[in-house]
Formats: C-alpha cells, structure tokens, sequence
C-alpha cells in the first residue's frame, strides 16, 4: 500500500470518465459526498444532472466555491457535514451518490493544515476543522495506542519502533509540528532508496485516518448511500489504497449477494435480496491518458454499483474488512 501524496491540480477529479460513462446519459439528483474543489460536482451538472446535493465536512470548501457556485442557482445545494451522515442531510431517492474517499490535493497543499511531511506546519491534519488535532494525539497517546494507529491505518511495519521514538521524544518537547515528526520518524527509520516512499508516508497517513476517522466514516457514507438511493441509482466509490478499497469490495459483496455460497461442510445460509447490483467483476482504473494528466489517479481504483429495488437492510459492520480501531468507533 504505498501511495505518495497527491501532487496534481486539485482541480482534476480522478476517474471521472468511467463515471459519467457508466451513467450516461447523466441526469436527476446526485450527492458529491466529498465536495473538495468541486470537480465532481461541476462535471455532473454540465453533463445534464438536474441537481446536486455537495457534502464536506471542511468549511473552506464552500468558501473557495462562492466565486462559481451561484452560476449553477438552485440545481447546487451546498451542505456542510460528512458523506457518514448522509441519509439525515439529503432526501430519499437519489439517483447517484459519489464518494472520493481520503484527504484532496487542496488540504495537502496548504502547509497550515498540517497533511503533508513535505511541507512544516502545524501537526493539524483535521479536515473539519474541529476537534482533536495530530498533535494531540502524537503528544497524549500511550505508546501502545500510537503503534496500533501506526501499524493498523498505515500498515507500518515499523510502528513499535516509531511510537517508541515519538513517546522519548516528545518527553524532551511536545511534538506540534510537520518536520519535528518527520525528523522523529527519519531518525528510526534507515534512509529510503530511490524511488521508495518517504519513510514518513505511511505514519502521516495512519494519523490523518485516526484524527478524521476515515474508515468509520466510509462504512457508514456505505450503508447511508443504500439508504438514499432510488431503485436504479448508482454508487460510485473512489480509492487510494487497500485499506478503503478493501472495505468498498467487501461491502458490495455481502449487499450483492457476492459472497461465497455454501458447501456439502457448511450449508448455504439464508440471506436477504441483494440490494446492489454490482458492476463490473473488478476495480476501474486509469487509463494511460488520465495517468499522463493526472499523476493522483495512479493508485485510485473506482467501484460502481447500482441500487436495486431490495428494502434498505440492518447495518451489519462484521466482515468489512475494518481495522480493530475503527471497528470500535463505529460500534459506539
């Protein structure tokens, strides 16, 4: 799971033309779960949608948007809080739901939100801008806890060794910023080769997911855009790395009716009408044309599934692939 921070133009969504061909001709009411620069959101009304519901947790997004967002009038409705939540900020029936899971090139690129180990700020990493910071967590966790966030959201190998190294460290001086973390993980780290990740990659990756926790937040966006979507509408997921695109198949899965039958050992369990249809036997991924545009679309892959007329069913987060970590956020 190496996945270098995005450097294209935020403004470049990835894989939007498998969408938009999947779904031609475009039209009726989608969610943009993950607003960010709009990209999504603005190809989907050009391309003939009537109307977009554009979710983000992250308040300055619909600061930037302000300049366009009015050309669009009443077909945009611009809704702060998270794609998990869905299903109590849009209504019913939906015809598309959108998800673009993990941090944008916008976040990154700005050095005061703290997402980035190639830029110094503050050790922020929160998209909403509220709430416990990387900070707080890399200077009041135990060392037990920080190499399970390690180890688990970023799949450090490393990760007793770094929190180690965090825990002795911040003894000395609180840890608050980028490059002091970074100079904590360089230290317990041998130096990379050419071509290799940072050695900071996966450490920054694994706080960011815990500070905003991403992965709880993906499984119920899941279960709350079944819940929103009309018989025929479709889901549309991109991912960056294994641990989101692991927990996506595994979801369709067991919601289409993909999951492994029985066997003359242990007999086929009873379940319910598949409520997705899923589409396409693998992940969707860039061509070499995006790839030569747009570099962010490297590691994404893009999951559709299309709503069928089976009632919405329990939540059941068992199986999905999630994390020790998140399995408990989410079980609260």
């Amino acid at each position: 799971m190496e996945q270098d921070e995005p450097t294209a133009s935020p403004h470049i969504p990835v894989l939007l033309t498998p969408i938009l061909k999947a779904v031609a001709p475009m039209q009726g009411r989608w969610v943009d779960g993950t607003f960010g620069a709009g990209g999504y959101t603005r190809a989907f009304l050009d391309a003939g949608a009537d109307q977009v519901y554009a979710i983000d947790r992250d308040p300055e997004v619909f600061e930037r948007a302000a300049a366009w967002a009015g050309t669009y009038g009443d077909r945009l409705q611009l809704v702060e809080g998270t794609f998990g939540e869905m299903d109590s900020l849009v209504p019913a029936d939906m015809d598309g739901v959108v998800l673009d899971i993990g941090v944008s090139s916008m976040q990154i690129d700005q050095a005061e939100r703290g997402f980035s180990f190639q830029k110094d700020g503050p050790l922020d990493m929160r998209m909403s801008q509220s709430g416990e910071t990387a900070a707080d967590v890399v200077n009041t966790a135990s060392e037990a806890e920080l190499a399970d966030i390690f180890f688990q959201y970023g799949e450090e190998r490393a990760s007793r060794r770094i929190a180690k190294a965090v825990v002795a460290a911040r003894k000395t001086a609180p840890i608050k910023t980028t490059f002091q973390l970074v100079a904590v993980i360089e230290s317990t780290l041998p130096k990379g080769k050419p071509g290799q990740a940072h050695p900071a990659t996966r450490t920054f990756q694994a706080l960011r997911i815990a500070v905003n926790d991403e992965l709880g937040q993906l499984v119920r966006g899941l279960y709350a855009a079944e819940s929103v979507l009309a018989e025929g509408g479709v889901l549309a997921v991109v991912t960056f790395h294994s641990l989101e695109d692991r927990i996506v198949k595994r979801f369709l899965a067991a919601r289409g009716g993909l999951n492994p039958k029985g066997n003359r050992w242990a007999p086929e369990a009873e379940t319910d009408a598949p409520r997705f249809e899923v589409m396409g036997r693998k992940a969707v991924t860039a061509d070499k044309d995006e790839l030569a545009e747009n570099p962010r679309s490297r590691s994404a892959k893009l999951r559709l599934a299309r709503r069928t007329d089976a009632p919405v069913g329990d939540v059941d987060f068992a199986g999905l692939g999630l994390p020790r970590l998140s399995l408990k956020s989410v079980s609260r």
